[in-house]
């Protein structure tokens, strides 16, 4: 990775131009860094409100920081989240067994965790893709894409059109654009899920603590603000069509009344089912390339993994900064460079995805003696290297 970024000339000659497609954390970060760097970035998101009000927390750890911080938004971040550098594992009834200091994967100069809400995340990126000049459209989509070899014609559902040098598909895990392009992988549930919810900060959450077993697989939380926190509790899957969404708060207040320590006063504010999300963990590898012709997948298009070591954005992040790093590199925009980016990526990528899927697996089959931080831990030692 490197933060010295010139001004790169497509095959076509001229200022670039590239449309990226999903205004997520991929999306928003690599528009920041190719923006920045001279070349004009057009961002379609298909929300209207660009995801600002969605999502409970988020973790990030260092090596998410470290692509934040070459955003230039790490000041911002750091002064909506709440930084600390430690794991506790409980009981369920609250006791603590251990605590594991957390590897700082970005570096000495960054904390090891920065817990925050992440519509504060998202808002700080917004602010950043404004302030980097691209232009923005909302509650907009790319209705087909037409390539040659210079480029890509897009129609969109406004019923305008575009040419560009490049498309950089950021639209998440059920990706149109994936498909569009003839990749054929989809998402696949790993048999897991998940209850959130943000609630107030009690006064003892300084780290996440996480409780194996009990009622559910997983209880935990981790502290988002000073004033904040955000709460999970992991169960096994269950049909979602099946569940009263106006009966969320209940079920998630059910699981979590089993458990000890900060749970009870948590459990107090689990309430409102309009603020608890429930969720399927699922995984996905693209294998092969993350791209076809001058249409390149970035983020939870490619991959994505259950988050039960908290890296799924981080990945994301990642990959913004190594593709915007290669584009503007000075490098022909063509199928080696495309290929070196997948080449880069998919050695670090699939270990994180295969320690989270792992990790959730041992817990499904009931592994009592798996080597979970062991595998945690390795995981972590790989991630301090730069992507």
């Amino acid at each position: 990775m490197t933060d010295s970024r010139t001004l790169c000339q497509p095959p076509a000659g001229g200022t670039p131009t590239v449309l990226v497609i999903g205004g997520g954390a991929s999306g928003n970060a690599v528009t920041i860094l190719l923006s920045r760097a001279g070349i004009t970035v057009d961002l379609i998101e298909a929300r209207p409100d660009w995801n600002a009000t969605t999502g409970s927390g988020i973790t990030l750890q260092g090596n998410a920081l470290r692509v934040l911080r070459e955003l230039g938004v790490w000041e911002r971040t750091a002064a909506s989240g709440y930084p600390y550098g430690s794991l506790g594992v409980t009981a369920p009834d609250g006791t603590v067994l251990f605590v594991a200091e957390d590897i700082q994967t970005g570096g000495e100069d960054l904390p090891a965790t920065l817990g925050m809400q992440r519509p504060q995340l998202q808002q700080i990126l917004i602010d950043a893709v404004r302030e980097s000049g691209a232009r923005v459209r909302l509650g907009t989509t790319a209705e087909s894409l037409e390539q040659d070899a210079d480029g890509v014609s897009v129609r969109f559902s406004d019923g305008s059109e575009g040419r560009y040098d490049l498309v950089i598909a950021a639209d998440g895990l059920n990706s149109a654009t994936r498909a569009a392009i003839g990749i054929t992988e989809k998402p696949e549930p790993t048999g897991m899920a998940i209850w959130r919810i943000a609630a107030p900060r009690p006064a003892s959450v300084t780290r996440t603590d996480l409780a194996y077993g009990g009622p559910a697989y997983i209880a935990g939380y981790c502290p988002t603000s000073e004033n904040t926190i955000y709460a999970y509790v992991v169960e096994a899957c269950r049909d979602r069509a099946a569940i009263d969404p106006a009966a969320y708060a209940d079920e998630m207040r059910g699981l979590a009344q089993a458990y000890g320590g900060a749970w009870p006063e948590i459990t107090e504010h689990i309430t409102d089912p309009k603020k608890v999300n429930y969720t399927w963990f699922d995984r996905l590898l693209v294998e092969g390339s993350w791209h076809r012709g001058r249409v390149v997948l970035v983020g939870d298009a490619a991959h994505c993994c259950p988050p039960t070591i908290a890296q799924g954005a981080a990945m994301s992040l990642e990959d913004a900064s190594v593709l915007a790093e290669l584009l503007t590199s000075g490098r022909e925009w063509g199928e080696a460079l495309f290929q070196a980016y997948y080449d880069r990526r998919i050695p670090r990528v699939r270990t994180v995805v295969e320690a989270s899927v792992q990790i959730g697996q041992w817990q499904l089959d009931g592994v009592r003696d798996a080597d979970m931080a062991g595998l945690i831990g390795r995981t972590m030692t790989v991630l301090k290297e730069l992507p």
